[in-house]
C-alpha cells in the first residue's frame, strides 16, 4: 500500500486539505448569504495551524477572524498584517492589556460591565472611539453580560458613552440539536439587545447555527469546527469537505494465537490465529485513551479493529482481514473513510477534541497554497 508523502521516518502522517478549508469557508458563506462568514481559528487553528488556515482563509476572502486568547491573536496579526482584516480576542479585556489590543491592531470581545468600564475609560484616555465588541449571554451561562447586566446596559445608556460596539454577539448552547427549546429562547432574547443596544454588525451562529435557518444569520455568522470539516448537526449528513487525514505506518506485524493477549493489562485475549500490527502513533500524539478496544481504522479499503488499550506511543490493530499487510503499509486513522466524527463517536467524545489534540509529533503535510 502507498502511503502519504512525507518525511521517510515519520511513522505518522497528518495532512490538511487547505483547498477542502477554503471551499467549507465558501460553502458556510453563501449559505448565509446576505449574511457574510468570519472565522474562528482559536486553538491554533483547531490544531491544523492558525498562520496557514488564516492565511488561506483570507485569501479565500474571510475579514474577520477570533482567537480565543490576546497571546493568540497577537501571534496571527503576524500572519495577517493586511489592516483590513479585523481579529477579536473572544476570553474578554483584563486591566491593563487595552494598548496591547490598539497595538497590534486587534479588538477586545467585552464579556461584562466592569470589561465595558475599563474600555469606556480607555476610549475616554485617548480621545476616540475605540471599537471593540459586545458579547451577551443569552442562555450559555459563560462568557458574556448576564441577563441583569444586559437590562442595566439598557437601562443607563450612560454605560455606553464613548464605546463604539462594532460586533454585538451571543454564543448559542444547543444549536446542534435543532429542536431543542433554548434555541428560540436564546434567538428572542438576542433579538430584544439587537433592538436594544447600538452596534454596527449583529453576529448570533457559529457552526451549528448556521444551519438553523436565515433567522440566526442577522448580519455575520462565525463558524468554527465545520470550517475544518466537523459535522455541524447530529443525526444529519455532513455537507462539508473533510479537511484532515492521518495516516500512520506499520512497524511490525506479528502472527498471534490464543492464549495469547494483546497490550497492557492484557485487556484483549486472542481467541484464534490473528495478525496483530502495531502503528507508531498514542495517546501522546492526541489518539485517545478512550478509543481502546472500540476505534477501527481502514487498511487497503478494510475496516480493521483496535484492539488492547492505547499506550503512549503505539496502538495495535487485528489486521486478520487484510493478509497482504505488511510493515510500512499506511493505515488510515482519520480521513476520507473514517472522518473525524466517525473517531470521536467512538471515543465517546466530538470532533473538537480530536482536532484541537492532534499533536506536534506528527509529521504534517499540506495540500493547496496557503496564499
Amino acid at each position: 500500500m502507498s502511503g502519504p508523502a512525507g518525511p521517510h521516518h515519520a511513522p505518522a502522517v497528518l495532512t490538511i486539505d487547505l483547498d477542502a478549508l477554503a471551499w467549507n469557508w465558501r460553502f458556510l458563506n453563501d449559505k448565509a448569504t446576505p449574511a457574510r462568514a468570519a472565522a474562528v481559528v482559536k486553538a491554533n487553528g483547531y490544531g491544523l495551524g492558525a498562520p496557514i488556515v488564516a492565511r488561506k482563509l483570507a485569501k479565500a476572502g474571510c475579514r474577520l477572524f477570533f482567537t480565543a486568547h490576546l497571546d493568540e491573536a497577537i501571534a496571527l496579526r503576524e500572519a495577517l498584517a493586511d489592516p483590513a482584516i479585523e481579529i477579536g480576542v473572544l476570553n474578554g479585556l483584563c486591566p491593563g492589556e487595552e494598548m496591547i489590543y490598539r497595538a497590534h491592531a486587534l479588538f477586545p470581545v467585552l464579556n461584562d460591565l466592569g470589561q465595558v468600564a475599563h474600555w469606556r475609560a480607555y476610549c475616554r484616555d485617548v480621545g476616540e472611539h475605540v471599537p471593540a465588541a459586545l458579547q451577551i449571554d443569552t442562555g450559555m451561562t459563560r462568557l458574556g453580560l448576564p441577563a441583569a447586566e444586559v437590562e442595566r446596559l439598557i437601562a443607563d445608556p450612560g454605560l455606553m458613552d464613548g464605546i463604539s460596539f462594532r460586533y454585538l454577539m451571543s454564543h448559542m448552547a444547543c444549536a446542534d440539536t435543532p429542536d431543542h427549546p433554548l434555541n428560540r429562547q436564546q434567538l428572542e432574547r438576542f433579538r430584544r439587545a439587537v433592538d436594544a443596544i447600538p452596534h454596527t454588525i449583529a453576529m448570533l451562529a457559529a457552526s451549528s447555527a448556521i444551519f438553523l435557518g436565515p433567522e440566526w444569520h442577522f448580519d455575520m455568522v462565525r463558524p468554527g469546527v465545520a470550517l475544518y470539516g466537523g459535522r455541524p448537526v447530529d443525526g444529519v449528513e455532513n455537507p462539508l469537505r473533510q479537511v484532515v487525514r492521518l495516516d500512520a505506518k506499520i512497524l511490525q506485524i506479528q502472527d498471534v494465537d490464543a492464549p495469547q493477549t494483546v497490550g497492557y493489562g492484557a485487556s484483549h485475549k486472542i481467541e484464534e490465529p490473528a495478525k496483530i500490527a502495531t502503528v507508531g502513533v498514542g495517546y501522546a500524539d492526541g489518539y485517545l485513551r478512550s478509543l481502546s478496544g472500540k476505534a477501527t481504522a481502514v487498511l487497503d479499503g478494510v475496516t480493521i479493529p483496535l484492539v488492547g488499550r492505547v499506550s503512549m506511543d503505539l496502538l495495535t490493530f487485528d489486521v486478520s482481514k487484510a493478509p497482504s499487510a505488511k510493515p510500512g503499509d499506511w493505515i488510515q486513522l482519520i480521513g476520507p473513510d473514517h472522518p473525524v466524527d466517525a473517531l470521536a463517536d467512538q471515543a465517546g467524545t466530538i470532533g473538537y477534541e480530536i482536532l484541537t489534540g492532534l499533536g506536534p509529533r506528527y509529521a504534517r503535510r499540506y495540500l493547496g497554497d496557503a496564499g
